[in-house]
């Protein structure tokens, strides 16, 4: 039932306002004053409010003028005329109506109002959601822990990322490195911009050009139609390339040659295309080892190696431990909806002193073991059986 709240010092049109919406089946208070009314509006929960203009003391003006719009407001005047509309709308008013008032006016301005009130209580809980969820897709980028290795990593991405230079993330598996890589795009002028993956590791060497620079139709068999490549997809943002160690050499050529030139060309086509891209490298492998081997080019290195940051094992910090399982077992719970699970001080410890050579990966995995198959409370216990 929706509730509404009638300002106005005349008696007769409270009382008559008041049978007639409560006939409506709505739930009605009323108040005699700008000053009560005003106050019942800021600390009452109402769906639609009717204000008297005309009042002596505080008149309807400033009641909408002091009102926080929690909710729609009609102004009601016995002298209406355009201006003193248009100012009541100006300061947000839904409507205006005059008086004597109109019934069928007034049944209708009332559906209105509500309709377009829950609308917006709608929408509002629609981007509660939509917030919410951007909340949980970043929160699984959160860089966490308090390590020394881990502040410097921190300072480093503070100090590079409003900038263009070109980064190169060395780390094993698992450490985070596309964290930083995300962490380094959202602190920069780009952040609005795209950030576009490639893992370079999971495409097949024959398609990873295509899949960078894009092909036009009928360069090669499967080429249906003309396709944009990742380069050109991150046009005026960041393009991230993961286990790029693992990239062939003819792509390689094709990279080197981008970032000298700022330029690509798809596949199949001699139409170069600008492209404006800052390029996020990451891997897990040495390359100047894979350089030595002739698996990688030295002079593609030399042009992603511009700021290196390397990502730390979580061996080489394992007094971040503690705060990963709590920051997992938060998310991992807020996933299954259950209850927030305690990790005692001597499961802790027994986590701590395992060795992780899967790294941060691996000891979350571990974590959502241990939440699924163990009690409310995971003792050293469930570690040794579970673990």
């Amino acid at each position: 039932m929706a509730k509404i709240l009638i300002i106005d010092d005349e008696r007769a049109i409270r009382n008559t306002l008041k049978e007639i919406l409560e006939f409506e089946e709505y739930e009605i208070d009323v108040a005699e004053d700008g000053e009560k009314g005003l106050t019942m509006a800021q600390n009452g929960e109402y769906d639609l409010i009717y204000c008297d203009i005309k009042m002596p003391g505080k008149d309807g003006m400033e009641v909408l003028a002091q009102y926080g719009g929690k909710c729609p407001m009609v102004m009601i005047s016995g002298h209406g005329n355009i201006e003193t509309a248009v100012e009541a709308i100006k300061l947000g008013a839904f409507d205006f109506i005059t008086k004597p008032i109109d019934l069928n006016r007034l049944l209708v301005t009332t559906k209105n109002a509500l309709n377009s009130y829950n609308l917006q209580q709608q929408v509002q809980a629609k981007n509660e959601e939509v917030k919410e969820l951007k909340q949980q897709i970043n929160s699984k980028y959160t860089m966490v822990g308090e390590s020394l290795a881990m502040t410097r990593v921190r300072e480093m991405i503070a100090k590079v990322a409003a900038t263009d230079a070109r980064v190169l993330i060395t780390g094993s598996n698992g450490t985070g490195k596309e964290v930083v890589a995300r962490m380094l795009h959202e602190q920069s002028t780009r952040a609005k911009q795209p950030l576009v993956e490639v893992n370079c590791a999971a495409i097949p060497s024959e398609l990873i050009e295509s899949e960078l620079f894009g092909h036009v139709k009928g360069s090669f068999t499967g080429a249906v139609k003309d396709r944009a490549g990742k380069f050109e997809q991150a046009d005026g943002g960041t393009l991230f390339l993961d286990e790029i160690g693992d990239m062939s050499l003819a792509a390689q050529t094709k990279v080197l040659r981008a970032l000298q030139e700022n330029e690509i060309t798809r596949v199949g086509s001699d139409k170069t295309i600008h492209v404006n891209v800052r390029v996020i490298a990451a891997t897990n492998k040495n390359l100047l080892h894979e350089i030595e081997e002739g698996n990688f080019r030295e002079d593609l290195y030399h042009r992603l190696n511009v700021i290196p940051i390397h990502v730390p094992d979580l061996d080489e910090r394992k007094e971040d431990i503690p705060l990963l399982i709590a920051y997992f077992a938060q998310q991992i719970c807020a996933e299954q909806r259950v209850k927030i699970k305690v990790f005692s001080p001597s499961a802790i410890q027994a986590l701590q002193e395992r060795s992780w050579t899967g790294n941060v990966r691996e000891l979350r995995n571990v974590v959502e073991r241990l939440i699924i198959l163990s009690g409310e409370r995971i003792e050293q216990k469930d570690v040794h059986d579970f673990a």
